[in-house]
């Protein structure tokens, strides 16, 4: 009887083993079959850790190769939170909120986060980072990457633009070019042990590909001198806004381009959109009595008129259809050249008058108004040249003078560059080269005619007017000692509910020098100055400070412009 239980009790348990046994074999068959892929993965999760390479950002220089733009190298913070225990996280909040001057609520979160890795500050200053190493907390640890940095802050701030957090280009150059500059990520797999540790151990590594560099035509000391004048007298005259452009007409590169009101590069992050709008290829306004040099040009070039040509101006009243055109200062009978230096409205409609609408409008296309210039910025507008069909019977006495018509700053520039240029338009540029981190050339840009349009013997008769108008005429305050300027003011009146104000203008004044061999174009332009609001009082002093000291610059520098 004994006996009998004691093999009982052995098949019992032979029983129970054996069933035991099918369980786990059924349960492996399952594993190895069913869920071995899922496991494997998350096997390799949890002993290989992959971080991705941040490359290094293209810098930005001017044309002598002094840094507008570079990377300088900052610690970022992240948390392994499946590494933390629930008192490192709360170690981890109530430390490091007080030190990040950030939310508890936020770091709780994330760290609530059932993963490997998670962000917890980008690029820190090198002064926190050491006061959180110092505390030492479980799964907190630094990725070293790279952030933009811009060593002049404000300079050239509406043609750099500026790069995010992640060193993506987010506007100007730095987006417009950003395929160029941003490079290629790496990525390296690093192994770890059971406790979540490193093993430094590299299991693959890809290296990144960093951006490459971009060279612009801009001077980094032309353009101080841009906005060093046009900040001070943005000030002074009260202005809403104020634009200024530098050309070199005989190539057409962007020498300095500057915008008031502007703002930090290094703290873009608290700038309005105001503050951060390129007026100069973006606004449109009417131009007032700078758009005189079309009529000029073409009245030369049709051989409609000489310079010694009488013009009665009516004593300054004019009846143009069903409106009454006036001059600032009545005029009697003047010089064709004197309508240009006196900035006449009256002499400047006749002798649009006598051209026609449709061989005017050929003229101010052929100068591309109404058309994008073509240069490498984001957001350029056209501005507004209506076609002959769509002129009132009083176009022809508003379109020349500068009315019913509407430009960019560039525009201007570009316009009058051309005509210092010896009647050819060159494309205006902003980017002379692209370079990798080789120093090996990838894209070059080269000067480009667009067109010629006007001949060199009208450039040359234009050019001369335009030195009375300084040396006569509206302009005299833009005169340099030693210097033959020539250009054009402009006083617009702004228009405010569909009808011309007496109390707000646009100041202007357009130009280039020296005439006999110009080096400079500019145009310098304020929105609503006051109480003074005279382009050749608000704008041609700016033209004249930022020429005068321009020209001595490129004559001491070991380089020609």
């Amino acid at each position: 009887m004994h006996i009998r239980k004691r093999a009982l009790r052995f098949s019992s348990i032979f029983l129970f083993l054996i069933f035991c046994l099918l369980i786990f074999s059924v349960k492996l068959i399952l594993i190895q079959f069913f869920r071995s892929e899922h496991l494997a993965s998350l096997a390799e999760k949890q002993q290989n850790y992959g971080i991705k390479l941040e490359p290094i950002r293209g810098p930005i220089y001017d044309r002598k190769l002094r840094p507008l733009a570079i990377n300088i190298s900052v610690y970022s913070l992240y948390a392994n939170p499946r590494s933390m225990t629930e008192e490192n996280k709360r170690q981890a909040v109530t430390q490091l909120a007080p030190i990040l001057e950030g939310s508890a609520g936020f770091l709780k979160g994330r760290l609530a986060r059932d993963k490997y890795f998670v962000w917890l500050a980008r690029k820190l200053p090198i002064d926190i980072v050491k006061e959180i190493k110092a505390l030492k907390i479980r799964g907190l640890d630094f990725i070293r990457e790279s952030k933009r940095y811009y060593p002049n802050e404000y300079l050239a701030a509406h043609l750099l633009g500026f790069a995010g957090i992640d060193n993506q280009g987010l506007e100007g150059l730095e987006l417009l070019y950003d395929k160029y500059l941003k490079g290629e990520p790496g990525w390296s797999q690093i192994l770890r042990d059971a406790r979540q540790r490193e093993l430094l151990i590299e299991k693959s590594f890809i290296p990144p590909q960093d951006g490459f560099s971009l060279v612009l035509t801009i001077d980094e000391t032309i353009q101080f001198i841009a906005e060093r004048a046009l900040d001070k007298a943005f000030k002074k005259h009260n202005a809403i806004s104020a634009s200024i452009v530098v050309l070199n007409p005989r190539t057409g590169e962007v020498l300095a381009l500057a915008n008031r009101p502007t703002y930090n590069l290094e703290n873009y992050a608290k700038s309005d959109i105001e503050s951060r709008t390129n007026r100069a290829v973006v606004h449109i306004y009417e131009p007032g009595s700078v758009f005189k040099m079309v009529a000029a040009s073409a009245a030369l070039e049709e051989e409609a008129f000489t310079e010694s040509d009488k013009i009665f101006c009516e004593n300054g009243e004019y009846r143009v259809a069903n409106h009454i055109l006036h001059d600032s200062h009545p005029h009697g009978t003047l010089t064709f050249s004197e309508v240009i230096e006196q900035s006449s409205n009256i002499g400047t409609t006749k002798i649009a008058q006598k051209l026609g609408k449709e061989v005017y409008y050929k003229y101010a296309k052929r100068f591309r108004f109404g058309m994008r210039t073509g240069i490498d910025l984001l957001g350029e507008l056209p501005g507004l040249l209506k076609p002959p069909s769509q002129w009132s019977k009083t176009s022809i006495g508003a379109i020349p003078i500068g009315q019913e018509v509407t430009v960019t700053p560039l525009q201007l520039a570009s316009a009058m560059a051309a005509i210092a240029n010896d009647g050819v338009f060159m494309k205006p540029f902003v980017v002379k080269y692209i370079k990798d981190n080789k120093d090996e050339l990838i894209e070059a840009f080269e000067p480009q005619v667009v067109d010629r349009v006007i001949s060199d013997d009208t450039a040359q008769r234009v050019k001369k007017i335009l030195y009375g108008a300084v040396e006569r005429g509206t302009g005299r305050r833009t005169q340099i000692k030693g210097v033959s300027v020539g250009g054009k003011t402009g006083t617009a009146q702004k228009v405010v509910d569909g009808k011309y104000s007496h109390s707000k203008f646009y100041a202007s004044f357009v130009g280039f020098a020296p005439v006999e061999d110009p080096r400079i174009a500019a145009v310098v332009v304020f929105n609503e100055p006051h109480p003074s609001h005279y382009g050749g009082t608000v704008a041609a002093p700016v033209f004249k400070e930022v020429v005068e000291d321009v020209l001595k610059y490129i004559q001491s520098s070991d380089y020609n412009i």
